[in-house]
């Protein structure tokens, strides 16, 4: 059975470690495994498997040049968790306008 996408996406970002990393392509642009690690406070092979869940998810990209392999955030991977939330805003966004309307029609 094949994991949804979705599922994915949101283990992957679970975890602060991996979000840290994928927040720092997100601002600082291509980094290697290097650099990520001078400042990811956990050892290389450690920063190596959380940049392998981030890939498996699609969140990031690697590119290998001589011995050093880059990696890059993809924001586009992203657009699953846009799409939820907006989705759970209007949800609740509803819920409380019927709640707000009974209240006001208690108070009359």
């Amino acid at each position: 059975m094949t994991p949804d996408p979705r599922d994915l996406l949101f283990r992957s970002l679970a975890d602060p470690t991996r979000r840290a990393l994928f927040e720092r392509l997100c601002r600082d642009g291509e980094q290697t495994v290097g650099v990520l690690t001078a400042h990811a406070g956990i050892s290389q092979p450690a920063v190596s498997k959380h940049l392998g869940v981030l890939k498996r998810a699609g969140l990031v990209r690697d590119r290998h040049q001589g011995r050093q392999t880059h990696y890059s955030a993809l924001p586009g991977a992203l657009a699953p968790l846009i799409d939820w939330t907006s989705q759970m805003a209007g949800f609740w966004e509803g819920r409380f306008d019927r709640l707000e309307d009974l209240l006001k029609r208690m108070d009359q």
